[in-house]
């Protein structure tokens, strides 16, 4: 925890000030009962208006005091909270970054989302609460009992004798109550995934007509959470009933033992008042502590299943290196192996070639063969848990992070683009990018014609793109490799949503680009990767084919099978 508190090391002074406030406005509501008290046995007792208008107007000014004093209070716990959690989200999404791709894979992008929402939310409320009612609520139960024994011991009695009584009550609630409200947490992650599951994934849904399942599992998921807050709901709200019984019956035992003292000369009317006010502010302070515990319990909760994500360190270390070695070849695979986190076979293993610069490598291979698992070695995405992958001679775990992927333009399968203009979104590899260079990129990519039809480059993309077509978010997802001017490119399936001319023109295009890149296509069209100077046929995670289309024709039945599959030509054996 000491790495999430850490973070409110610029709002200590307001973490200060914020209970102190509180405590002065406590202070003066402890002398309320005894202004009151004041008024009853000198105002009224000897018939004295003008001193009870005095009273009066003292209780005004203690009122807009402590009502002051409120409002400071609220304004340092706000900003500390509100700073604070600012602080711990940046933090936590920096190092979620820092993250490789099997720690968030084993994560799960939901829980991470959970993370960076709810829970901080939750530590939010939390510690706001904290600041303002920690310190104050013992301090006003403590405060009245003492203030009713400077008043009257024998009344005082009482006091010591409910409060334990009340505590065992509340905090009895409290301590059953804990380990649901965590349960109910944990049913609301639940809750909460599925949602983002159906959001994301609508169009599928409604593709397959699984509507009505799944609003079937949704409204399961979301009465199993409502019958946990129902359960400890009802447990909660036994907290009013019993402690009102308590406190009544306090009440009513503190008047008679007043009555028989004010008979005798003992104790005065308003002292009496004044004995019954603070067990009543004894009463509303229990129950504002129990609840702020059980709100306290859950923002500890939620904070440990953040620290538990900060505890997650990344698997790859980064290196030092800034600039590779002088080699002829750009990249290199020797031995290369991955085998996922809990998976019991390798994804690929014994992976060998060697590519120089300049060259185009087609990777082909049925659905699962380990395509993109393989070039998600080459920016170093997954570290080889076997084997070494080398870029312009070295291996990439000596690279410094930065440095290796600042080589590499990846176009992933999944064409990815942020909300904002297309401008913003081609400049993502190259922030000092011209116009003149984005539009030469998107001509390369096959979607200058796109931009100029809607609009130019001031032209807004939604989140995800989704007003624009699968073929245009790939072609955009290409041009903002391309206008990154990487050494390497990569271009996992990024063509599947393009026609079979598109994807040719954009081929002719990748290949006449100025300078001397490095290209990987990875496909399930032989037609995309046949003219490459080398391909790579890979077959359950094993390359069963190295070597150019006419040679694998020859020599390789996987590659054979598939190019006639799509062909459907006969190959000469």
């Amino acid at each position: 925890m000491k790495r999430i508190f850490a973070h409110l090391k610029g709002y200590v002074t307001e973490s200060i000030l914020g209970p102190l406030f509180k405590l002065f406005e406590a202070t003066l509501e402890l002398i309320v009962p005894l202004v009151i008290a004041s008024i009853i046995d000198v105002g009224i007792e000897n018939g004295d208006k003008s001193y009870v208008v005095k009273m009066c107007l003292l209780l005004a000014l203690l009122g807009a005091v402590g009502l002051a004093f409120s409002v400071i209070a609220q304004y340092f716990a706000a900003k500390a909270s509100v700073g604070f959690v600012t602080k711990l989200r940046h933090s936590l999404f920096s190092h979620i970054q820092t993250l490789s791709y099997s720690e968030i894979d084993r994560l799960g992008t939901s829980t991470l989302i959970t993370r960076m929402t709810s829970d901080s939310n939750q530590v939010q409320t939390g510690l706001n609460l904290a600041l303002r009612l920690l310190l104050r609520s013992p301090f006003v139960v403590f405060g009245a009992m003492i203030m009713a024994f400077v008043i009257d011991t024998k009344s005082a009695v009482t006091f010591a004798a409910v409060i334990p009584a009340l505590s065992v009550v509340v905090f009895g609630i409290m301590l059953i109550s804990m380990p649901l409200y965590k349960k109910v947490q944990k049913r609301l992650d639940r809750v909460l995934r599925k949602t983002r599951e159906n959001l994301s994934g609508v169009r599928v849904i409604r593709a397959f007509c699984k509507e009505e399942d799944e609003i079937r599992d949704f409204n399961e998921r979301n009465e199993d959470l409502s019958s946990a807050q129902r359960y400890v709901g009802r447990i909660s709200a036994l907290m009013n009933p019993l402690t009102y019984i308590l406190i009544n019956l306090a009440i009513i035992w503190l008047i008679d033992i007043g009555a028989v003292r004010v008979n005798s000369g003992a104790l005065t009317q308003g002292e009496v008042i004044a004995l019954y006010n603070y067990m009543s502010q004894i009463l509303i302070e229990l129950i504002k502590l129990a609840n702020l515990i059980i709100t306290i319990t859950k923002a500890l909760a939620s904070a440990g299943r953040i620290n538990s994500v900060f505890e997650i360190e990344s698997s790859i270390e980064n290196g030092v290196l800034k600039n590779g070695l002088d080699s002829e070849f750009a990249v290199e695979l020797c031995d290369a192996e991955l085998t996922y986190a809990n998976s019991s076979e390798p994804a690929v293993s014994e992976i060998n070639f060697k590519v120089r610069r300049g060259e185009t490598v087609g990777i082909i291979g049925s659905t699962g063969s380990g395509k993109s698992t393989l070039v998600n070695l080459i920016p170093r995405f997954y570290d080889t848990t076997g084997g070494r992958v080398l870029v312009d001679g070295a291996d990439v775990r000596t690279y410094d992070e930065e440095s290796l992927r600042k080589k590499i333009g990846v176009v992933p399968q999944k064409a990815v683009l942020f909300s904002g203009s297309v401008r913003e979104n081609m400049k993502w590899g190259n922030e000092d990018a011209t116009d003149e260079e984005i539009y030469s990129a998107l001509e390369a990519a096959q979607a200058k014609s796109v931009v100029l039809d809607k609009g130019g480059l001031d032209f807004k993309i939604e989140q995800g793109g989704r007003n624009l077509s699968g073929g245009q978010r790939q072609r955009l997802t290409i041009a903002r490799a391309l206008v990154k001017n990487p050494e390497i490119l990569i271009l996992d399936d990024s063509a599947s949503a393009l026609d079979f001319a598109t994807d040719a023109a954009l081929r002719a295009a990748i290949r006449e680009l100025d300078g001397e890149h490095t290209v990987f296509v990875v496909s399930q069209r032989a037609s995309s990767i046949m003219y490459a100077d080398k391909i790579v046929v890979l077959d359950d995670g094993r390359a069963v084919g190295i070597g150019t289309h006419d040679e694998l024709l020859a020599s390789c039945d996987v590659y054979r099978e598939i190019y006639r599959s799509q062909f459907k030509e006969e190959v000469s054996e």
